[in-house]
């Protein structure tokens, strides 16, 4: 058995942060809005003779080799711990196990820490391709709640939601959280216009998404009533980017993402840099309408709102400090899952 699966990154528009369970039950109809980029993280189990258990990241370099299942259960710690968890819970003491052993190889497009959810992209594309592999039949939702919460286990603070969403559907997204569940909306934007007055930069600062949202996290769960006011103001933004992008405002999207990010920048210290700080005025100088992070913030990538014509010297401006520009095409497809039935390779290393 071979199997490749394959899941996008997202750049968030509004309302990141409320996606995190249970602030955005506070709040009135919060939504979070963010498209899949086509950044792409990939998972590739291939069967093979031996019986040992060979898990490699091949972005980061780290990598297990386990003599069975029996023995990676009984691990104290990983090296490539995304895939290590992820197979304690699909492969579990007491189930069907494979009659052989397998390599599991992982990689991610995304830069590390650049805040558009490549490890939540890769527990999506990892997640499927381990269904696949074990043949469990799971729907979306379902592997959403998995990824997320072995996320959680992986980073230790608690976990949004919206980073699964566009690595499962891809395409553009309002994910509508609500006391009876999480909801994804897809909404009928034009993708080529997302890609005509967008850009996405890396400022190649990684950035601890788990400090950044865990510092709000406790802000807002201990009652600071200006971190509270400012996600009722974010919750209504979100909102009004939703009705943007459907109606092809781009003015207003102008609009609501300067808000978000100056609400954003004062919910807790480290939010914003020097260098995001440099990089929003220098692109503003050079034509660009609106800027602010992606994800928790503290570094990674920013997404720019542009006029169509300055995209060249928006990206010279980028250039010049340092930071690097990514794609910002718009992943159309969701998660993709091929199965292959091949002759099972002579050794783990192949």
């Amino acid at each position: 058995m071979h199997i490749v699966s394959q899941a996008a990154c997202r750049v968030d528009l509004a309302g990141a942060t409320l996606d995190i369970w249970p602030l955005y039950l506070f709040h009135h109809n919060p939504i979070t809005v963010n498209f899949a980029v086509d950044v792409l993280t990939r998972c590739e189990i291939r069967e093979h003779a031996t019986p040992e258990i060979l898990l490699i990241s091949e972005d980061t370099g780290r990598s297990d080799r386990f003599a069975s299942i029996a023995e990676l259960h009984e691990a104290k710690r990983f090296e490539h711990a995304l895939a290590g968890l992820l197979l304690r819970h699909f492969m579990p003491v007491g189930g069907a196990l494979p009659s052989g052993g397998f390599t599991l190889r992982t990689h991610s497009s995304s830069p590390a820490g650049a805040g558009i959810s490549g490890s939540s992209a890769l527990m999506i594309a990892s997640a499927c391709a381990l269904a696949a592999f074990t043949g469990k039949t799971i729907d979306r939702e379902q592997i959403r709640v998995i990824a997320q919460n072995i996320e959680a286990q992986l980073i230790r603070v608690p976990t949004g939601c919206q980073d699964y969403y566009p690595a499962l559907y891809g395409g553009v997204s309002a994910i509508h959280l609500r006391p009876d569940g999480i909801r994804r909306e897809a909404l009928l934007v034009d993708p080529a216009e997302i890609e005509r007055r967008f850009v996405v930069a890396y400022t190649g600062a990684p950035r601890q998404s788990g400090i950044n949202n865990w510092e709000v996290f406790k802000a807002h769960i201990g009652n600071d009533e200006r971190v509270h006011s400012n996600f009722d103001s974010i919750a209504a933004i979100a909102n009004g980017m939703r009705r943007a992008l459907i109606a092809a405002d781009w003015g207003a999207v102008t609009t609501l993402l300067r808000e978000e990010w100056a609400l954003r920048k004062s919910n807790a210290p480290g939010i914003t840099t020097p260098l995001i700080d440099a990089l929003v005025d220098a692109t503003r100088q050079r034509g660009a309408l609106a800027a602010k992070v992606c994800g928790a913030g503290g570094g990674g990538c920013m997404v720019i709102q542009i006029e169509p014509e300055a995209r060249a010297s928006v990206e010279a401006s980028i250039a010049a400090l340092g930071a690097t520009v990514l794609t910002s095409r718009v992943r159309r497809e969701g998660v993709t899952v091929d199965a292959m039935e091949t002759e099972v390779a002579a050794s783990a290393i192949a």
